[in-house]
C-alpha cells in the first residue's frame, strides 16, 4: 500500500463534518432535537480551524524541511546515468 503525506487539516476538518453529521443523523433517527442552525457554528468553526492546521502545519514543514528522504533503491534510480549519454527512454512492457 502507497503511503501518503500526513495531512493534519483535513483530520480536523473531516472530524467537525463527521460530527456535524451524528448530529443531523441523530436528529433524524429521534434519538434527540438538533435545531437546523445548531450545526452551522460547527461547521464554519471546524472549518475555520482546519484552516488554522493547515496552515500552521505547512509553516512547521517548510521550516523543518518536508523530513523524508529517499530509500536507498529510490535514490539509485533518481541519480543522473553515471555516462555522457543521455539514458535511454524507458521501455513500457
Amino acid at each position: 500500500m502507497l503511503r501518503h503525506e500526513f495531512q493534519p487539516g483535513k483530520l480536523v476538518a473531516g472530524f467537525f463534518l463527521t460530527v456535524a453529521g451524528i448530529a443531523y443523523a441523530g436528529d433524524a433517527g429521534g434519538a434527540w432535537e438538533t435545531p437546523w442552525f445548531a450545526v452551522i457554528p460547527l461547521v464554519v468553526g471546524g472549518l475555520g480551524l482546519a484552516g488554522a492546521v493547515g496552515l500552521l502545519t505547512r509553516a512547521v514543514r517548510r521550516r523543518h524541511g518536508n523530513g523524508r528522504t529517499l530509500a536507498p533503491a529510490e535514490s539509485d534510480r533518481a541519480a543522473p546515468p553515471p555516462s555522457d549519454q543521455a539514458a535511454p527512454p524507458p521501455s513500457h512492457h
